[in-house]
């Protein structure tokens, strides 16, 4: 497991390790664990940005890898993801060239300039992107498929989660909270699409079936097994953000803000990030996503990899 003591590396390793698996957890922090999953977690430090893990560090025997880590935002340069997402993933496949390859990727590697609209695997990766996020976990599911074409390499598994959300979010719920001015939370378009999101148990579920889904046909074609993951039905952004906000006692109301204003700030706010070396508040890569339909054809998840997932919960929302 790589990106062990992240948002959704973190999710993934409890997860297994309920289930029995024995998990050594690959990253820079020791991830939080509760004592009854301690002795099933072998920690050890790597950072991916130094390369391939020496042989002499390498776990004896390794069946199949998770690879959950990554530079996420909308801030830092295209360089630094470039070296965390594409030759990060390159070093971690290079470690354990034979082992099962499950990667976690995104929704983001979709045309981020047009709606997603029951989008299936095979319409990414894309030509454009708007952050060096979206480009460089497409390189990085580029470079798996080339390199799943190798007789000589275990098969790959990609995962493309949207929005991923649930306890211990670091990322979609600090950034809605953010956001609100007041008891206002001013979207584009007034969050008036269609949204696939993924609760983290949805995530984990799809991480745990990737481990054993039956890959022989794309092994058979030298092709990873691509797949959407998200809940069951979309949602109305906007409403689900007002129930989100009122579950936390924070109720706030939805307010519209133009297209053509909001695009005129994002472009305004992203010259002065790079200025500042700060993340910008507002991005043409959010808006692409606020503003627009991301739904998901769920095919794959449901018949590759036998996941029937659950509708989007807020359920306990409170302790997020």
């Amino acid at each position: 497991m790589t990106g062990s003591s992240g948002f959704v590396g973190g999710a993934v390793v409890r997860d297994l390790a309920a289930h029995g698996h024995e998990v050594v957890a690959f990253s820079r922090r020791v991830p939080r664990l509760p004592d009854e999953l301690r002795d099933q977690v072998t920690h050890q430090v790597w950072d991916l940005r130094d390369g391939p893990l020496p042989k002499e560090d390498r776990p004896e025997r390794v069946d199949a890898v998770v690879h959950c880590a990554a530079a996420v935002g909308d801030g830092g340069s295209h360089a630094r993801a470039w070296v965390v997402n594409v030759e990060g993933t390159r070093a971690v496949r290079e470690t354990f060239p034979e082992a099962r390859f499950v990667h976690v990727s995104s929704g983001s590697v979709y045309d981020p300039r047009t709606p997603s609209v029951a989008a299936t695997e095979d319409e990414a990766p894309a030509r454009g992107y708007l952050n060096a996020y979206g480009s460089t976990k497409a390189a990085a599911e580029r470079y798996l498929a080339a390199d799943a074409a190798r007789e000589d390499r275990g098969p790959v598994v990609v995962l493309r989660p949207h929005a991923v959300y649930g306890p211990g979010d670091t990322t979609l719920l600090p950034r809605i909270e953010a956001a609100a001015v007041g008891a206002w939370l001013p979207l584009p378009g007034g969050g008036r699409v269609r949204q696939h999101l993924t609760h983290v148990d949805t995530l984990t579920r799809a991480v745990r079936a990737a481990l054993v889904a039956d890959v022989e046909p794309e092994v058979a074609t030298g092709r990873p097994l691509v797949a959407n993951v998200a809940d069951a039905e979309p949602v109305d952004l906007g409403q689900t953000v007002e129930l989100l906000m009122f579950a936390r006692f924070r109720p706030v109301q939805v307010v519209g803000v133009p297209l053509p204003l909001a695009r005129a700030l994002a472009w305004a706010g992203e010259r002065v990030a790079r200025w500042t070396g700060r993340e910008p508040r507002l991005s043409r890569y959010a808006i692409s996503h606020l503003a627009m339909e991301r739904t998901y054809d769920l095919t794959v998840l449901r018949e590759r990899l036998g996941v029937d997932p659950a509708p989007t919960t807020l359920h306990g929302a409170m302790g997020w």
